[in-house]
């Protein structure tokens, strides 16, 4: 008897407590919908259908399967973007101590059927992805310093390399020693003759600066690199991967000499100026590329092992575009290239107006060089009218991509992500008009370099947003859509 009064009294208790956490709706409101069970199909918030994000394990099956690889694959990159309910923002207040618990399980369900980079869990994965962007950031700022090198003539003051580096001057009789040397290069005899040695202290740090922070690159990447690999946390195809970007780093300086070395070495008529090999500028320069891009699509692999999507139709979408966006990609890639060889032969410094070149749309002397195909790579004049062409390709390109993906069904980042590269592209050409009206200064010239690895920055993000997705993520899709 007193156990039948027990439990009637604790069913009383809990049901006046329902009522008070209840809402009052109106007589004629439909019911609630019933609240899902944790790991319930893709139409939960928890699992992707409500916006929120996937926080508790999932059951064994098909949607648990989809809930876990939409979570998984959107991680970082895209987890803000999606809409927030009121039910996923009280699931975010729950203990610390229950999703402690809990994310094993799902991490481990997530993981399922995708080939990770990296091991060990999500702290291992949010902190490997930390270093790589940092390393990408790195090498950016090294490209930029580069530039600025350049543009203030700093890149021969300094006549000797050593691969370990070497201490700066620091007495008087140490710089006087280096001025010396300068005073023997040809870029001292025929531009910069009768310099102070003030103005020569300023070229020298300049290049010097350009110098160790490349070498302090070194350091940053192979130290966490060392300590990844030791705590387990780096895979076999990630370090294969790693060490061959640690690899070109390191040839990247020694390409450096190599280009520096053609400056000082005596031109071949007296009325030009000395100057680096454009050839070995472009290839320095294309080599900075290949490796800022390398790091960050593997960065951006690590966070995101899958491309964000919900649904099939977002997946085909998204194969639609990429057709477009590969062929974008190298357009810009080859422009970016073409920018090279338009800062070694200095063709910047003439025909500044726009849209002509001079008095003319076309100059006279544009394919005057024997062989033909050097008119492409040293004279001034086809240069700069290829980078012009190129450049105009860029932005009609990127502007036909962005009108194609306004009528496509995809992933609202990533016709966000569209539009942000149009904007950067005409950003770019607006700064190398600019640049080439203001006889290209050091601000200026400086801006358009970083404006280019921006560009090419946004179409390796489009371009790896929009890869395939992985066959466990599109089987979890299917397989969601089939249980709904």
């Amino acid at each position: 008897m007193g156990s039948r009064v027990a439990a009637a009294l604790l069913r009383r208790g809990r049901d006046q407590a329902s009522s008070l956490l209840m809402p009052r709706l109106p007589r004629n409101a439909p019911a609630p919908a019933p609240t899902p069970r944790v790991g319930s199909t893709s139409s939960s918030p928890f699992c992707g259908g409500g916006g929120g994000s996937c926080l508790l394990p999932p059951r064994p099956g098909p949607a648990g399967a989809f809930c876990s690889a939409s979570r998984f694959g959107s991680f970082h990159a895209f987890r803000s973007l999606a809409p927030k309910t009121v039910f996923g923002q009280c699931t975010r207040r729950m203990s610390t101590t229950a999703a402690a618990l809990n994310s094993s399980a799902a991490y481990g369900a997530a993981n399922s059927g995708l080939k990770l980079l990296v091991t060990k869990g999500p702290q291992a994965q949010k902190a490997v992805g930390i270093w790589l962007f940092g390393c990408a950031a790195w090498v950016f700022s090294l490209v930029i310093l580069g530039g600025i090198t350049r543009l203030t003539r700093s890149g021969l003051s300094m006549t000797d390399w050593k691969f370990t580096g070497e201490i700066p001057p620091i007495t008087d009789d140490a710089w006087l020693l280096e001025f010396e040397k300068y005073k023997q290069s040809p870029e001292y005899k025929r531009v910069n003759n009768g310099m102070s040695l003030e103005d020569f202290k300023f070229i020298y740090w300049m290049e010097y600066a350009h110098r160790m922070w490349g070498r302090a690159l070194g350091f940053v990447f192979a130290g966490p690199f060392a300590y990844f690999i030791a705590k387990g946390y780096v895979t076999r195809q990630l370090g294969l991967r790693l060490s061959v970007l640690f690899a070109l780093g390191g040839a990247q300086g020694l390409i450096g000499w190599w280009m520096v070395k053609s400056g000082l070495e005596e031109p071949t008529s007296e009325y030009v100026q000395p100057r680096v090999s454009p050839y070995r500028l472009a290839t320095h320069l294309t080599s900075a590329f290949v490796i800022y891009c390398g790091i960050l699509w593997t960065a951006l692999s690590v966070v995101m092992p899958d491309p964000p999507t919900r649904s099939m139709s977002w997946v085909n979408g998204a194969a639609k575009i990429r057709k477009l966006a590969i062929p974008v990609s190298a357009v810009v890639g080859i422009t970016t290239i073409s920018g090279a060889f338009v800062a070694g032969n200095d063709a910047g410094h003439a025909y500044n107006s726009f849209p002509k070149m001079g008095d003319s749309w076309i100059p006279e002397d544009v394919f005057s060089m024997e062989p033909f195909i050097h008119n492409f790579f040293e004279n001034t004049s086809t240069v700069q009218l290829n980078h012009r062409i190129l450049a105009t390709t860029t932005l009609l390109s990127v502007g036909g991509l962005w009108l194609a993906a306004r009528k496509i069904d995809m992933h609202p980042a990533v016709k966000s992500l569209i539009g942000s590269t149009l904007g950067m592209a005409a950003l770019q050409v607006t700064l190398g008009i600019s640049t080439l009206l203001m006889y290209v200064p050091t601000s200026l010239g400086s801006a358009h370099q970083a404006g280019a690895l921006t560009l090419l920055s946004l179409m390796i993000l489009l371009t790896h947003t929009l890869r395939r997705p992985s066959p466990a993520l599109l089987k979890s899709i299917s397989s969601a859509v089939k249980s709904t």
